[in-house]
């Protein structure tokens, strides 16, 4: 099974498990805890066609991952037999698989039914064991474990592994296990130093064609992208796809065959990039992955643990890369950094002529390699037709490589920020005035305005001007180069559920008072809004309403 020797959660739990202890584990993906709880579970095992362990976790593909792992252990253990199930899959084959098994693994909704259906009999069930219990409990299954639990042989042994401790998870473990020993590896310490990590504050608008720039620098043969949306992973899975990488999605709404396939299909290394959502994540299994990429920030900072551990496993190395949309985000980041206890170090995205220049080192390693090779008999003859016409070898190789360009170079797009704009400190620097083709009848206000710019172009709000808010449009003050980044970085974006577009407006640049919003009171036409001021109402009928 190419274990040299036991993790440190392996060493702490299977001499307990085998005592028959009740057992709590606390440790991450990726830290050897499916052996730490199969091994003993297969050891124990004594014939007969009953089920004696149960195996509880969140996820089809967790279920499926140690079903994979259980049978390794049991290779030469002829007397261990399984039934798995899950949702999604036929009734009537996990049914026949119960008939016979005596480890049960499976996730806490499918087990319910097979219970209401008298299909799963419990009453020889010598063990439990809860595998990400904090996921189960996050999915909504608490009152099933629960049920569970309370329907199984009240002598018997309790074991529960979990990334974090909440509340919930402590009240299982009070109601339901006996003098549990703890057995808790430090957070992040296997596999963390190993991994590079770091951090992009990309606009919003422009963080697929982000990622992008990413997979061609630094071209993983393998890597999974985290997204917290099952409709962010559709539509990144189309751009990746539709931008010639080798892309699949995967999450809870898919069907199982497809999941299945999907999953086959990266393993295989027919699929190099997997998008998906954290909860379909749990259940890979696949130590060469080369990079993670954060396309959302995780919503539980113990996920972004579970995430970036799907990398560097086996000894070896790997990369993590989250974007980040703003100054909040990076704020979070920050936070997400103080709380793993390593560096996530600011990234710069590369350049075209950096993408480019990564292309000819491949195709280099490429020449070299087919140097070594055998010759081609045909392509020998070609060779020799070609200096017939009169080519020289030196023409005849850099046609070649520029053909080999063609086919295999993908475009470059380009992606600015406001890092790379650098912003005049002029105090009397240009100022523009925007347009937005939506106003106060889309039931737009200046607070909605101005957290979109900043959301999607990672702008201080502080850089925003006056905003006038019409009945069909409004207009944004703000200096030319500010401008220019909302204008590359803001077309068709939604405000208030509105797609809009921004334009430049003609005419007299608006005054900047030595380039400071313009904070000067209106001419009585309209509200006045000032960030952290009252709202004056005016009695007059009233064409705009103002921020400035």
């Amino acid at each position: 099974m190419n274990y040299d020797e036991a993790t440190e959660i392996q060493a702490g739990a299977i001499p307990l498990i085998l005592e028959g202890k009740d057992v709590i584990g606390r440790s991450n993906t990726g830290t050897g805890k499916t052996a730490a709880f199969g091994i003993p579970m297969v050891e124990r095992i004594e014939e007969g066609k009953k089920p004696q362990v149960l195996i509880l976790c969140p996820t089809r593909e967790l279920a499926m991952q140690i079903s994979g792992e259980v049978k390794k252990y049991a290779k030469y253990k002829k007397s261990v037999r399984q039934a798995v199930l899950y949702g999604g899959a036929p009734m009537d084959g996990q049914i026949r698989q119960l008939k016979i098994a005596n480890i049960v693994i499976g996730t806490p909704g499918r087990v319910m039914d097979h219970m209401r259906r008298h299909t799963l009999k419990l009453d020889e069930l010598r063990t439990v064991v809860l595998d990400e219990a904090d996921e189960m409990l996050n999915m909504g299954f608490y009152d099933d474990i629960q049920t569970i639990l309370e329907n199984v042989p009240a002598q018997r042994q309790t074991v529960l592994f979990s990334a974090t401790m909440p509340p919930a998870i402590m009240k299982i473990t009070e109601e339901f296990q006996n003098d549990p020993k703890i057995v808790a590896v430090d957070k992040g310490k296997r596999t963390l130093g190993a991994i590079s990590q770091y951090y992009y504050q990309i606009p919003q608008s422009k963080k697929m064609d982000a990622l992008n720039l990413l997979l061609q620098k630094f071209t993983p043969e393998r890597s999974v992208v985290f997204c917290n949306t099952k409709k962010m992973v559709d539509e990144l899975t189309e751009y990746l796809e539709k931008h010639g990488f080798a892309a699949a999605g995967l999450h809870g709404d898919m069907r199982q065959v497809v999941r299945t396939h999907v999953m086959n299909s990266f393993k295989m290394g027919k699929t190099r990039i997997l998008v998906a959502t954290d909860v379909a994540a749990r259940g890979i299994d696949v130590d060469n992955i080369e990079a993670v990429f954060n396309f959302d920030i995780p919503q539980e900072f113990e996920y972004y643990i579970h995430r970036i551990g799907r990398t560097a496993r086996a000894g070896k190395t790997g990369i993590s890369c989250t974007f980040a949309c703003n100054r909040t985000q990076v704020r979070r980041i920050q936070d997400i950094e103080q709380y793993v206890g390593s560096p996530i170090e600011a990234g710069k995205l590369p350049t075209p002529e950096e993408i480019l220049d990564k292309r000819g080192e491949k195709l280099i390693s490429k020449v070299e390699r087919a140097l070594e090779a055998e010759p081609n008999p045909q392509c020998g003859r070609i060779y020799a037709k070609l200096l017939e016409k009169g080519l020289t070898p030196e023409a005849i190789a850099l046609a070649l490589l520029n053909l080999s360009a063609e086919r295999n170079g993908k475009a470059i797009p380009v992606v600015k920020t406001a890092e790379d704009s650098p912003r005049s400190r002029d105090p009397r620097a240009a100022r523009v005035r925007l347009k937005i083709d939506a106003g106060r009848e889309q039931k737009l206000a200046p607070n909605f305005i101005v957290g979109a710019i900043v959301e999607n172009t990672g702008l201080p709000a502080k850089s925003i001007g006056k905003i006038d808010i019409f009945a069909d449009h409004s207009t944004v003050d703000m200096t030319s180069e500010d401008a220019k980044i909302v204008l590359e970085n803001m077309q068709e974006t939604k405000i208030k559920n509105c797609k809009v577009a921004f334009s430049v407006m003609p005419g007299k640049a608006p005054s900047s008072r030595y380039g400071r919003p313009d904070r000067r009171k209106p001419s009585g036409r309209g509200d006045s809004y000032k960030p952290g001021g009252r709202r004056k109402e005016q009695s007059s009928r009233n064409k705009k309403d103002s921020w400035n």
